[in-house]
């Protein structure tokens, strides 16, 4: 979790680094709890509960899904 305990400023540093690096063709596999920024530079997401993948798709589907939507980023 690259964001864990920082400054909103250094998330945004991180972010925009992973972001960087996605567009370079590289691949990052990114365990994540600020769901709504790391679905947004994703290009497959997956929602694990108790260890379990129960929705997956496109950051972006995921991101405009209702039940995720609801369930992780506070409707």
């Amino acid at each position: 979790e690259p964001s864990l305990g920082l400054a909103p400023i250094i998330i945004q540093q991180i972010f925009d680094i992973i972001e960087q690096l996605r567009k370079d063709g590289v691949t990052v596999f990114l365990v994540e709890q600020n769901a709504n920024q790391a679905l947004k530079i994703a290009d497959r997401a997956y929602v694990l509960e108790n260890g379990r993948v129960v929705m997956q798709g496109t950051g972006e589907q995921l991101l405009t899904d209702p039940k995720v939507r609801e369930a992780y980023l506070g409707g």
